[in-house]
């Protein structure tokens, strides 16, 4: 009873700490002076990261095993992922923004898995056979912690792209405009428009260089992202195909969830293939290769929630534990 009482509590106080920080890291975009803001911000990561962990290990405590064991435990530990890819990215640069994505993603897989659609799962159940095993927690745990820097990296992938179009359609129509200024209004208005194009050009190559900086940073920050996801991902399958083998007798089995995390990895197998290859390319081309590759990420990101999420709401399959009918992974 203490131990129930105890994880409620815990999940209050990380479920409020992260909208603090959610509305800290909003402050912080509209006002840019406030001081001590960017601090408070991480501190609060930092105490959600330990709120969660203490949820997880009160539960750990009171059922016996990993908390690992059915879909409500799985989404409270992807949370808590969230909060160790924010820190591991914050070790060696204190400037990047990734608490944009973990934030947020940290409050919606909490609030959704403390939502009465998973109130059945609230409650420890004994494991069942197939998953008494040491493998429960390297295999899920790994599984989870790739899931939850492919999605960061995904979205960090679709942020680019939206910049990137963004910044082509605007382009584009203010070509066009110019272009029929000039054909309707004469050459004597075309050329004052083409003084003022001059006197604006060291502010637009400002905001040009601006938007460049910005969408190298978020390449730069997806790769490294995706590629400590993939690691991950790697692991996680590996270790599956023994924990399969010493269960079900064969390593791999074709099963709706293995099939998926295999089409999973090879999206992000394809991405990395691509991103590397950016560095024998000219400039031109490495623009066009970064997009291409955000491109392929951004497909991953679907992918993944079909992995995890859609695969359990249909409950078929040797992985049917994590689905809303059962109370097992």
């Amino acid at each position: 009873m203490i131990f129930t009482t105890l994880e409620h509590i815990l999940t209050h106080i990380s479920f409020s700490i992260i909208s603090i920080v959610i509305t800290i890291h909003l402050m912080i975009l509209l006002v840019h002076e406030i001081v001590g803001l960017r601090d408070s911000l991480e501190k609060g990561m930092i105490a959600t990261f330990f709120s969660i962990t203490g949820l997880l290990v009160s539960r750990w405590i009171s059922s016996g095993h990993f908390p690992l064991s059915n879909l409500y435990e799985s989404l409270i530990f992807l949370s808590c992922s969230f909060s160790i890819i924010h820190m591991i990215s914050k070790m060696g640069n204190h400037k990047n923004d990734l608490s944009t994505i973990t934030a947020p993603s940290t409050i919606f897989t909490q609030g959704f898995a403390t939502s009465g659609f998973l109130t059945e799962m609230h409650q420890s159940a004994i494991l069942v056979p197939a998953l008494q095993s040491q493998w429960l927690m390297m295999h899920v745990s790994m599984m989870l912690l790739s899931y939850a820097a492919l999605l960061c990296g995904s979205l960090l992938s679709v942020a680019l792209l939206v910049i990137t179009f963004r910044k082509n359609i605007d382009i584009f129509f203010k070509g066009n405009n110019f272009l029929i200024k000039s054909f309707f209004f004469g050459e004597i208005q075309y050329l004052n428009e083409k003084r003022s194009v001059f006197k604006n050009t060291s502010f637009l190559s400002f905001r040009n260089y601006y938007k460049y900086q910005l969408t190298q940073r978020l390449d730069y920050w997806s790769y490294r992202v995706i590629s400590l996801g993939f690691t991950f991902l790697t692991i996680g399958i590996l270790c599956g195909a023994v924990w399969a083998n010493e269960a079900w007798g064969s390593y791999w089995n074709w099963d709706p969830k293995e099939t998926w995390a295999f089409i999973t990895w090879t999206i992000f197998a394809i991405y990395l293939h691509t991103r590397t290859r950016i560095h024998i390319r000219s400039r031109t081309n490495q623009n066009l290769q970064s997009t291409n590759s955000a491109l392929v990420a951004s497909i991953g990101f679907l992918i993944i929630w079909i992995c995890y999420f859609g695969i359990n709401l249909l409950g078929i399959g040797l992985h049917s534990y994590g689905s809303f009918t059962l109370t097992s992974t």
